[in-house]
């Protein structure tokens, strides 16, 4: 009974293994909302890092979080470095391109919990007298990261957090 048991359960675990091997090398997670605010509002509120504590959600989960600012005072080459928590973690963001005010991409690099590249993109398209607003995060997606994502939808976790914040940004922008 105990070998079949222990025969079972090394064979679930490699069915898991082997289901997180063959699950995408790439992730994307994205979010949009429409604004009551020009574009050239919004933007000032994005590109700008020291404007990011008014509606970012990231903040609001380590407002003792210990932060630096490099580089160009707003858009391209901002840079801003955190060491937070652990629902935060540590790493950097950095304004990579900036068209005023319809784009701007950003390298994000974690530190920790894990080590990590990725992109994160906002886009705003003026629409019927509102702002379309959208925010993406893509990048690779190891092994171990696909591995987790067997078990946590991060789609939904991140993507909560974008909706968050840009609700929030939307509270800023249209005050």
């Amino acid at each position: 009974m105990f070998k079949r048991l222990l025969a079972g359960l090394a064979l679930a675990v490699v069915a898991i293994l082997a289901y997180a091997a063959t699950r995408p090398d790439h992730f994307r997670v994205e979010r949009s909302i429409r604004i009551a605010a020009p574009p050239e509002a919004i933007y000032a509120l994005i590109a700008d890092f020291h404007r990011w504590p008014a509606w970012s959600p990231y903040e609001r989960k380590d407002p003792r979080m210990q932060r630096e600012y490099r580089g160009a005072a707003a858009g391209l080459g901002a840079l801003y470095a955190w060491n937070g928590n652990g629902e935060v973690g540590a790493g950097s963001l950095e304004i990579s391109e900036a068209a005023a005010p319809a784009r701007l991409v950003m390298q994000l690099r974690f530190e920790r919990p894990l080590q990590t590249h990725n992109v994160a993109e906002f886009t705003l398209q003026p629409q019927d007298g509102m702002t379309q607003v959208r925010w993406a995060m893509s990048g690779p997606a190891p092994y171990l990261s696909k591995l987790i994502g067997v078990f946590v939808d991060m789609d939904r976790m991140i993507g909560r957090d974008f909706e968050a914040g840009l609700a929030a940004l939307k509270t800023a922008a249209e005050r």
